[in-house]
């Protein structure tokens, strides 16, 4: 009865968030490259006389990037959106989407004038009818299509510039796996090359803030097709884990009785079908994934390699991460030491926190540890243990914000790798979002993690911390300033009872006021530090 009450949804709702907009998808679209949607409401483009939005011209980040991607003008992803629209929704006030129909996250109500801050909880403290309706949403969210996106099938210029659009649909959930496998995929230099040191979504400064914004549209898309406006994706917190917790058939799927690498039949995702899970295929095609079906999702949890992966993250390796003071540092990338992203995204050692990428830890441990479909980046989100995965990993993230509380200059504003810039967009998302715009605690962005509200000691540390922090910093100064002030003092009270001997007494008008003890207990002393 759930699940034919959440199909009979898809009647009378609309989806949206995510890739290309289905009206978007077409040759005039792509020839004016314009994609500035009417509104439903009142069928201007962007909302325009609701004043929710005007069409505008794309401002895109003039800032000078890594050396890590030495081409220019060979991937549709440089310079996101602009080779497919130079001109889109720009949303005034709190409005928000494609076509300025939706709210910003955070914000509901007929204006988006209403702030709304959601919690989501750990999957273990979901009572079993929470649990169940978890499980039955996703599993609509694969077998329901798109009303408001398509994905690409080809490229830009497989497209002939524009004048034989090249799209196809695809179900909600694929949509995002598909978004995933995008961001993440080689670039097609033609022949049979290719350029694999790129990443939009990875391995860069924009790894926390990317995977926050697709959490958050999925969230989003999930409220959308079934009602729930109230929904929020558990997370998995896997700290001292001894093995996949959420592996069994009462959760995420447990293990085929004669084929561990595949889930028990008894799961309802051992009928998913993977997709864009054949990278070298497609790089020897030079085609972009279609969204074909290839084959069931595969998981092997601990049957890993134990020389990469020796063992799942510990409270220890969290909290020493949550120590390092630094975003980004050095080369921006799966090099960089003494980076939080980098430490927490597990090319560094989560004790050293110096750069070590033949070794997995933090939240590559998690993927690695899983051994099979989550374990390869550009099709990890097949497996649904992902949002799981990456929900309490954008939590940790947010632990380090709360404590740490930087300001956004932070986030670097030049010279990391392509796409990963603050003000670069996001890859492939439309509507416009920039990496900076992600960079903020979770509250602003209209929810929170059930842990994180406990009034324990951990929050008044977290609070607390970074103000020692900075004291640690300038304590030497501190110390240094005492002394030469002491020394001072001493010579300077030397030289002024010198002076008084000298005149052999204190005339009256140099005299200390007297006061009377009463007197003395009420004045009042005012210290500055």
């Amino acid at each position: 009865m759930l699940l034919f009450a959440l199909g009979f949804l898809l009647v009378i709702l609309q989806p949206s968030t995510g890739q290309f907009p289905r009206v978007c998808a077409n040759m005039q679209s792509l020839l004016s490259k314009e994609c500035c949607p009417p509104w439903d409401g009142d069928g201007s483009p962007c909302g325009e006389l609701s004043g929710r939005g005007s069409c505008q011209n794309i401002l895109l980040s003039q800032a000078p990037l890594g050396p890590q991607f030495p081409f220019s003008g060979v991937d549709d992803r440089e310079d996101w959106p602009s080779v497919f629209y130079n001109r889109t929704c720009r949303c005034d006030g709190n409005f928000m989407g494609f076509n300025c129909g939706e709210c910003k996250f955070g914000f509901s109500g007929l204006n988006c004038t209403e702030r709304q801050v959601r919690t989501r909880r750990n999957i273990f403290q979901l009572t079993t009818s929470e649990k169940n309706k978890f499980l039955a949403y996703l599993n609509l969210a694969k077998n329901i299509p798109s009303q408001d996106y398509v994905i690409a099938t080809g490229t830009y210029t497989q497209m002939n510039n524009g004048s034989n659009p090249m799209f196809r649909d695809i179900n909600v959930y694929d949509l995002f796996v598909w978004m995933h496998y995008y961001a993440s995929r080689d670039t097609l230099l033609g022949g049979s090359n290719v350029w694999r040191d790129i990443d939009f979504a990875h391995e860069a400064p924009g790894f926390l803030p990317w995977h926050r914004a697709f959490l958050l549209m999925w969230e989003r898309q999930i409220q959308k097709i079934t009602g729930d406006e109230n929904f929020t994706i558990p997370y998995w917190d896997w700290r001292d884990a001894e093995d996949c917790g959420v592996c069994n058939d009462e959760y995420m799927g447990g293990r085929h009785p004669t084929n561990p690498n595949l889930l028990s039949p008894a799961s309802i995702f051992s009928s998913w079908q993977v997709i864009c899970t054949r990278s070298e295929e497609y790089n020897s095609q030079q085609a972009l994934c279609s969204a074909t079906s290839e084959g069931p999702i595969r998981r092997n949890p601990g049957n890993n390699d134990k020389t990469r992966t020796p063992r799942l993250p510990s409270s220890a390796d969290v909290e020493f991460c949550l120590s390092l003071t630094q975003y980004e540092s050095g080369p921006m990338d799966k090099m960089a030491n003494y980076s939080f992203r980098n430490t927490l995204e597990g090319f560094a050692d989560p004790q050293t926190a110096i750069s070590n990428p033949s070794q997995s830890s933090l939240h590559n441990a998690l993927h690695i540890y899983m051994n099979g479909s989550m374990s390869q980046v550009q099709g990890s989100a097949n497996d649904p243990i992902f949002v799981l995965h990456h929900a309490f990993v954008d939590s940790i993230f947010e632990r380090w914000l709360r404590r740490h509380r930087p300001m956004l200059e932070v986030y670097p504003a030049a010279n990391a790798p392509i796409g990963h810039n603050r003000e670069n967009y996001m890859v492939p998302f439309i509507p416009l979002y920039r990496n900076g715009e992600f960079f903020k605690p979770s509250r602003d962005l209209g929810y929170d993690y059930a842990y994180l509200q406990e009034p324990a000691l951990e929050s008044f540390q977290d609070f607390l911390t970074p103000y020692l922090q900075q004291a640690r910093q300038i304590w030497a100064w501190l110390v240094g300033a005492a002394v030469f002030g002491g020394v001072v003092t001493a010579v300077l009270t030397k030289h002024i009872r010198a002076c008084w001997k000298k005149k052999g007494g204190t005339s009256s008008e140099i005299q200390p006021l007297l006061i009377e003890s009463e007197d003395y207990n009420n004045i009042t002393y005012q210290s500055n530090f």
